[in-house]
């Protein structure tokens, strides 16, 4: 059953005060949940862990997937867990290597590392789920054989022809995520470097679903039209997408999704502002 609850929060003071939404209860058991955000929230990332501890405290004991990994880390994250099992940063200092700030890391680590130490004290599975930057761009330039052999592609389904109104809305998605700036030409190879993004997202979470697992990336990820459910090979009725979206935010489609957080605006310049510059 797909349903919609809205949520909303004035702002920092509300995170802790908001009670459960009515979607919680299926946070259990084998459940494949898809938990979005917009990645400079921190009243989003702190809701997402409110409810993400609820769930634990409750019995649930889920595989985290994080977005904010590359997948060739994955064995870093085992190393880290070794060397220093209870300690967070150690994990994100080997399976991040530009998480100190360096160029080019992105994440607020802040942000992320609450869900690290939570994989710890529970002692569940802690998964590398994105596709590098490296490998998109070489996706994007030379086609996913530029990455993949043909048994990875077959694996990832990869070589699926993709219906011409998913691939318009992705294409769309690019172009308004690069605030338009970007020659048309270039939409369709972007595209692509999605879309294989999104299927070893899936096939991440799909290689944990018989414990229940979550999943941790941004709204576009977790897209029911567009993102991570369309490559899942699970039961649709087990997978959960929940959005947290700004409440300024009319252009993402609720309908994509299961139930829809929103929250107050991060305080952020203008990401357009670049784009302008060029």
């Amino acid at each position: 059953m797909r349903f919609v609850a809205l949520l909303l929060t004035a702002g920092l003071a509300a995170c802790a005060t908001v009670p459960p939404a009515a979607w919680e209860p299926r946070l259990r058991g084998d459940a494949v949940v898809l938990l979005g955000e917009v990645h400079d929230n921190g009243d989003q990332h702190r809701l997402r862990l409110a409810v993400l501890r609820r769930a634990f405290a409750a019995g649930w004991r889920p595989a985290i997937a994080m977005e904010q990994f590359d997948r060739e880390h994955q064995a870093d994250i085992e190393r880290a867990r070794r060397e220093r099992p209870a300690d967070a940063q150690h994990v994100i200092d080997l399976a991040a290597p530009a998480a100190q700030g360096g160029a080019g890391s992105g994440w607020t680590w802040d942000f992320y590392r609450p869900y690290v130490a939570l994989a710890l004290q529970y002692d569940v599975p802690l998964l590398a789920a994105n596709l590098a930057n490296a490998d998109t761009t070489k996706i994007a330039r030379g086609g996913v054989a530029a990455v993949f052999d043909r048994a990875a592609i077959d694996e990832l389904g990869l070589g699926r022809p993709i219906d011409g109104a998913w691939q318009a809305a992705q294409e769309h998605e690019i172009d308004a995520g690069h605030c338009r700036a970007l020659p048309r030409e270039v939409w369709p190879r972007m595209a692509r470097a999605q879309f294989a993004r999104d299927a070893v997202m899936a096939r991440v979470v799909a290689g944990h679903a018989d414990r229940g697992v979550v999943l941790l990336a941004g709204n576009g990820h977790v897209r029911r039209d567009l993102g991570v459910p369309r490559w899942l090979a699970v039961d649709p009725a087990r997978v959960l997408a929940v959005a947290f979206l700004e409440v300024d935010d009319d252009a993402t489609p609720i309908d994509a999704f299961d139930a829809v957080v929103r929250t107050a605006v991060a305080e952020r310049s203008d990401p357009c502002a670049g784009f302008k510059r060029r």
